[in-house]
Parts: C-alpha cells; sequence; structure tokens
C-alpha cells in the first residue's frame, strides 16, 4: 500500500515517483487505483464548467458521489483499463499522464464563452484551493510552484481578455437592434457578465489558451487532493486504515467541493441579476467619462443615519433654498420626508399653523422647528447641528411633529364622479359567458358575440334590440370593448367583441392593474397637465440640477411616483382626438422620460442590445384604447411613424389607429428632449405646452454643446454624438446636411468655422461611442 501510495503521489509531484509509475510492469490493485483516479478526476472539470445551472450539478454531483463510493467499498469497474503512457513521454511541464490527459480533455471539450466568463469569477473556490495546495505540500514535502494557481494574474488575464472583448464588441443600436455587418466600435456603457457568444466568437482563441491555463493549474491541484483521498489520507495528511474511514474522508470532500460550488453559483446568480435600486456599487469615472474602477462602497458611508425620529422638510416648486437643504441633508446621511406644499396644497395652511408663516424651506427635526436653509448653515458651522442630530437619532416624534403625507392626500387622479356606462359595461362582464372563439382561421380569448351583447343590453336597459344596437356602439366608442379585428364599432350578430381589459396586450400595459377605472375620463388636456405637474416634482426632488443623474431608488419610495402612476390610469380610456400640435408635443416627450423611470423601476436597467430591445418595445401603457411602447411614441408618434434605426418597418400600419395620433411630420428636436435612462442621452427636464419649441431648441443646445458635437479646429476633426447618426434621415439626405443642421445650435465662435470646414470638404467626421449605463 504504501509504495502504491508514492507511486500515486510521484505522478504529480516527484519525479523518481513518476519514473516507477511509467514501469510497464504494475500489479492488480495499482491498475485498480489508477483506473479508479482517473474516473474520479473527470468530475473536476466538469465541475468548473458547469456553474451555470444549479439543479443540473447537483445531481450530477450526487450521481458522482454515488459512483466514487461504489468504488471504494465494492471495487467495481474492474472491466475498465486505463491507458498508461509509456516512459519519457512527459509533457513539457515535467506533469504526468493523469494531469496532461485531463488538460487535453479540456482543450477538445472547449466550453462556450459564458463558462470562460465564468471561470474567470470563480474567486470563491479560492479557500478551497488553498487548502487543496497546502495539503499538497504536505505530501511532497516541497514547494510545487508548477501547481500553484496565481489568482492575481489570473485575474490579470480576465482583464486583459475583457478589454479585448471590451474593443471588439458590437455596436449596440437603438431599439436593441443591430445591422449585419455593422463596423465594430468601443461603447463605454457597463458591460452585461453574459455576452452573446456569437457576436463574441472571435476573440475564442484567447480565451480558450487562459482557459486551459487556469484548468491545467487548477486541475493538478484537484488531482493530488483525490488522488490523496484514494490512497488513504485524512485531511490532516494521516493515514487511513479503514474502509470506513476513507469513505467519511471521500464524502467530506465531496460536500466542500459541494459548498463551493454552491457558493459559486450562488455569487454568479446575484450578478446576472437586473439593475437593483438599493444597490451599493459605485462607479469611479475620470474627467473624460471613463470608467476606472468600480468599487464596492461601504454601507456606513452610503446608507442614512439610523433614528427613532423623523426629519420634515416643507419645499415648494423652483426653490433654490429648497434644493440646497435637499444636498445638504443628503450630505449629512439623514433621511428625510420631503412634503412639497405645490404638491399638496393643504399643508401650507398646516405650516403657517405651526410655523407662523409658509415660507419654505422649514426643516423639523421632530416637533422642534430647526428653520430654513440659512438655519441649517449655522447650526452646522458652529457645531450645534451633531445636538440636533442625536436627539432625532434618540428620541421618537411626539403627537405634535409633523405628519409625512398620506397616500392619496391632495390627488385629484382618483376623484370624479362615476361612470355610469362602467357600471352598466362591469355588469356585463359579469353577465355575459366569455370564451375563446375562432374567427378566420385565428383563435381569440375571452370573446363575446354581438348578438349576446344585445340580448343583455335589451333585458338590463329595457330597449328594443335596434335600440340595444346603438347603446352598444356607444359603449363601444367609448373604448370599453372593440372588435377583435376592428372590422366594425359594433353589430348583432356572430361578430366577436373582447373588452378592453380582456385584450391580451392592454393587460400587459403598466398603467392597467386593477381593470378598467370607473371614473368617467377627464379632458386630456387636465390629465396632461397634472402629469407634467408631477414631472417637474419628480425631477425637481429626485434629479442632479444639470439633469443628467437620477435618484432612482428614491423616487421608488416617493408619493409623487405614486401619484403619478395613479393618474396614469386615467389615460387608459382618454379621447386624443383633436389635441394641438404643442400639447401633444409636451404631453409625450413628458410621458415618454416618466415612462422610462418607471420601465427602469420595474424591469431594472437593460444591460445588453435584447434587453434593450425588451424594454423599448414591451413596456407600455393604454392611452386612448391602444398601446404604447417607448418606441411607438418615440418613432411612431413624435416622429411621424418613421422607421426606427435598422429597422425594415413602420411602428403603425395603414389600418393602425394611433397613425391618426402621430404628428404630421417628424419633429427632428425631441432626440434632444427624450431621455431613456442612458448616461449619453440628454438631460431630464420637463416641457410645457406654451413654450415647447423654444424649450426644445434649449434641449438642443444644451445637447450639443456640452459634447453631443465636438469641433477639434485644429485637427479638422468633429466628435459626433451616434444620436446624429442613427436619426439623421430627419436632419438632412447627408452627413453634410446633418452638421449644418447641428451647426444652427453651436456656439457662435465655432459654428462659421464648421460650415467652411464643411464647405471645404476638409473636415473628418468621428462618432462618439454611446454609453448604455444607468443615468444614476
Amino acid at each position: 500500500m504504501e509504495k502504491e501510495d508514492a507511486i500515486m503521489e510521484g505522478s504529480v509531484n516527484h519525479p523518481a515517483a513518476e519514473k516507477e509509475a511509467n514501469e510497464p510492469i504494475l500489479n492488480n490493485e495499482s491498475v485498480k487505483n489508477k483506473v479508479s483516479s482517473q474516473r474520479n478526476l473527470g468530475s473536476i472539470p466538469d465541475v468548473l464548467q458547469e456553474v451555470n445551472t444549479v439543479n443540473d450539478r447537483m445531481d450530477e454531483q450526487e450521481k458522482k458521489i454515488s459512483v466514487d463510493n461504489s468504488i471504494l467499498h465494492s471495487g467495481a469497474e474492474k472491466s475498465q483499463v486505463a491507458t498508461i503512457n509509456e516512459p519519457g513521454k512527459e509533457n513539457s511541464l515535467g506533469e504526468s499522464t493523469l494531469s496532461s490527459s485531463l488538460a487535453n480533455k479540456n482543450e477538445i471539450d472547449k466550453p462556450d464563452l459564458d463558462q470562460v466568463l465564468i471561470l474567470g469569477e470563480l474567486k470563491s473556490l479560492k479557500s478551497g484551493q488553498e487548502r487543496s495546495e497546502a495539503e499538497m505540500s504536505g505530501l511532497s514535502g516541497k514547494k510545487t510552484d508548477c501547481v500553484k494557481v496565481d489568482l492575481k494574474c489570473l485575474r490579470k488575464t480576465n482583464k486583459n481578455l475583457d478589454e479585448v472583448v471590451y474593443e471588439e464588441e458590437a455596436e449596440p443600436v437603438f431599439d436593441g437592434t443591430e445591422e449585419p455587418g455593422m463596423g465594430v466600435n468601443r461603447s463605454l456603457s457597463a458591460r452585461s457578465a453574459h455576452r452573446d457568444s456569437e457576436a463574441q466568437g472571435y476573440v475564442w482563441p484567447e480565451k480558450a489558451v487562459a482557459l486551459t491555463n487556469f484548468v491545467r493549474s487548477k486541475s493538478t491541484v484537484a488531482v493530488s487532493t483525490v488522488l490523496r483521498r484514494l490512497s488513504g489520507k485524512s485531511d490532516d495528511g494521516q493515514d487511513v486504515t479503514t474502509e470506513e474511514d476513507k469513505s467519511k474522508c471521500y464524502e467530506k470532500s465531496a460536500v466542500a467541493s459541494q459548498e463551493h460550488e454552491m457558493q459559486a453559483v450562488s455569487q454568479k446568480t446575484v450578478e446576472r441579476t437586473g439593475w437593483n435600486p438599493l444597490s451599493l456599487i459605485g462607479i469611479l469615472r475620470d474627467d473624460t467619462g471613463n470608467r476606472l474602477v468600480e468599487t464596492e462602497v461601504s454601507p456606513e458611508a452610503v446608507l442614512p443615519i439610523a433614528m427613532k425620529g423623523r426629519i420634515i422638510l416643507y419645499t415648494r416648486l423652483g426653490c433654490h433654498e429648497s434644493k440646497e437643504a435637499r444636498l445638504f441633508l443628503h450630505r449629512k446621511r439623514l433621511r428625510y420626508v420631503e412634503v412639497n406644499i405645490d404638491v399638496y396644497p393643504s399643508r401650507k395652511m398646516e405650516l403657517e399653523k405651526i410655523a407662523g408663516d409658509s415660507v419654505v424651506p422649514r426643516v423639523f427635526f421632530n416637533e422642534v422647528l430647526i428653520g430654513g436653509w440659512s438655519e441649517l448653515k449655522s447650526l452646522d458651522e458652529s457645531g450645534k447641528l451633531s445636538e440636533k442630530i442625536e436627539y432625532v437619532v434618540d428620541e421618537a416624534p411626539s403627537f405634535e411633529a409633523p405628519l409625512p403625507p398620506l397616500s392619496g392626500e391632495d390627488d385629484l387622479s382618483s376623484s370624479g364622479s362615476i361612470d355610469e356606462l362602467a357600471v352598466i359595461v362591469k355588469k356585463m362582464k359579469q353577465s355575459i359567458a366569455l370564451k375563446d372563439r375562432f374567427y378566420k382561421l385565428r383563435r381569440f380569448t375571452n370573446c363575446f358575440l354581438g348578438s349576446e351583447a344585445v340580448d343583455f343590453l335589451s333585458e338590463d336597459q329595457y330597449l328594443e334590440r335596434e335600440e340595444a344596437v346603438e347603446f352598444g356602439r356607444k359603449l363601444a366608442i367609448n373604448l370599453f370593448f372593440q372588435h377583435v379585428l376592428d372590422e366594425n364599432v359594433f353589430e348583432d350578430g356572430n361578430s366577436l367583441y373582447r373588452f378592453l381589459d380582456d385584450d391580451p396586450f392592454v393587460s400587459q400595459c403598466q398603467n392597467i392593474p386593477r381593470g378598467l377605472t370607473e371614473v368617467k375620463p377627464k379632458p386630456i388636456i387636465e390629465i396632461s397637465s397634472r402629469l407634467r405637474f408631477l414631472s417637474h416634482a419628480i425631477f425637481e426632488a429626485y434629479a442632479s440640477e444639470d439633469g443628467r443623474h437620477v435618484d432612482y431608488r428614491s423616487i421608488h419610495g416617493s408619493e409623487e411616483f405614486a401619484r403619478y402612476l395613479r393618474t396614469t390610469e386615467e389615460l387608459q380610456r382618454v379621447n386624443l382626438k383633436d389635441m394641438p400640435r404643442e400639447e401633444k408635443l409636451a404631453f409625450f416627450i413628458n410621458l415618454y422620460n416618466m415612462m422610462a423611470i418607471h420601465a427602469i423601476l420595474v424591469w431594472g436597467h437593460p444591460s445588453g442590445p435584447m434587453e434593450r430591445r425588451k424594454l423599448f418595445g414591451e413596456f407600455k401603457y393604454v392611452i386612448g384604447g391602444c398601446t404604447y411602447s417607448l418606441s411607438a411614441i418615440h418613432n411612431g408618434v413624435l416622429r411621424s411613424n418613421q422607421r426606427p434605426p435598422y429597422n425594415l418597418i413602420k411602428p403603425f400600419g395603414v389600418k393602425d389607429k394611433r397613425l391618426k395620433v402621430a404628428l404630421p411630420y417628424p419633429e427632428p428636436l425631441v432626440h434632444f428632449a427624450l431621455v431613456n435612462g442612458m448616461r449619453s442621452g440628454p438631460a431630464l427636464r420637463c416641457y410645457s405646452p406654451g413654450n415647447i419649441d423654444k424649450e426644445l431648441v434649449e434641449s438642443a443646445h444644451d445637447f450639443l454643446r456640452d459634447g453631443g458635437l465636438i469641433v477639434d479646429l485644429s485637427t479638422k476633426v468633429a466628435y459626433v454624438s451616434k444620436i446624429l447618426r442613427w436619426f439623421s434621415v430627419d436632419y438632412g439626405k447627408n452627413e453634410v446636411e446633418v452638421l449644418k443642421h447641428a451647426a444652427n445650435y453651436l456656439d457662435s465662435s465655432v459654428s462659421p468655422a464648421l460650415l467652411e470646414l464643411l464647405a471645404n470638404s476638409q473636415l473628418k467626421v468621428v462618432y462618439q461611442p454611446y454609453d448604455w449605463g444607468l443615468n444614476n
């Protein structure tokens, strides 16, 4: 047994023992141990390659444990014969036959790119690896430099390979689509950990080399551990004499391997989840906006101070000192509740009662009035503010302290008279049997016949059949139900109709969570005004002053956002006809920007082209009985039904009802106003119908002068945002016309020089990489 043990150990570390192991004459017992060791070696790379799926790996691990235990207890699998190399046939590193065959196996069975990326992230296995190295060193008595895994070097290699992929990554295009054969450009956005293997296929050879080196080094350590366990060594390096001890030793090894495996899978699963508003990952950037390092910020440096008390901040829209007070409390990590007296008019009288006037800002620590912005600065400079903070941290608020806003307080979205037609339709849904039916070789769900609706209306409203048909048309015109193929308004007979909230596309919209509202629809001008007001309040309270950074976490829990969601439910059956151009522009621009925020809060920040395609194309509101996605609003309504970039079809068909809502001609400046949550997009602001054209021009000025179009006169190079490239058809027929159009919004010192370079054909155009990272 000692001789066989020496042979197995020598196959990894000792040349003398390795020579002895390669002798052509071996007894049956050594061959059996050799076969068993080779069979068990196959589980090591499998564990490394199958990190992606937890259940499959757990089942496979159990099967391997059972097979290995059967080998240890019964000595089964005697029929399999091990392949032994001839003496002198070692690899270049002096490794044994077992480790060489293991490396060759991994070179042949190449995993996909996701597995390569996973191997670069197996940091959770470090402790198990170090323990295995220590055990192997204890057995050999020598320093095994050739088999140690240099994790620092490996991380550097993976980083370099990531940079190669980063450079060669295909350009992500608006709406998540990609043009076939598109030129390769670098993107500064944060990339997803799971990339498309087809798009990255050309970097596989370099990845394969890193994978092979990693597996070879890792396998050598694992081989020594398996051989030691099979040879009868315990975890502390002592000999194990009984079969029971060997079984326990191997089972302990299997459990430890399983724990490391589950830990790696758990870590990978967390990394693959969507964007979390409560994430504490901070990204440091240099002056040019390039990402320097991604570090984990300690909770103590970010999370608000835990306190028993309550801080109330009274503000109003457009108040500069209110903004300063917000920033001050944020810097002090003090959690506060904001009460905007413009959003909550009834709180204005409360403020006058407890403070003596309605001047804002006003800060209360429990029931104690601290004062305004100047008082906060004075207390902080004198050092007395720390005493006030200790008070609100230790003391709970009394009944005299101001209360935070209640849900639905001063909310007009839930007010209004009940729609009598909605009550009849509700009763109608309970009386008519909804069934899945076939019509024109298609299957439609939750439908009813026109004759069934006429029967109900005749009986419930005491109407003649012709009168019931007219009443049914009235219900259809008010968008309670519609024909499944929109062939007619309403008729008596076998035509199929479906209630609006039973439509499979409408039911997936985000502003119809509880079915159709029973409140009578309000005019679109009134709803647009309230949405604009709430958007203004949200942008001012939870966005940076320049509009390029958004506090999504605070928006998610704010009462203003909850009120916005309730207001959007009023858009279900609103009438969009005869809406003036200015009103329509302001309404859809503001709605698009808030929808993008809503989509990110619900679905998370998209990390790749397919997720962006889903965000822009599948996140929808129902407006006036029709569904509108972000892409439909952008390209269908505001661009007058123009094709999105790199798409072949228009958003609205010839018979689409939404075509009547689209603007008569494209509005090219909307591209500088629509904010989709990405860093390279324009600044976030609220637009009003009275000054919409002026505000759009200002947005174009701000975007192009703030890096959207940079002209280097010395080198005669123009660095242009890809927004001008993607939507060039809205600005001109060719690149020169596009840049001439953009020159109108540059500084007077740059615009003439740009036009001169264009006239002389001396300008080189370089399109800037588009940063798809989140603008948080």
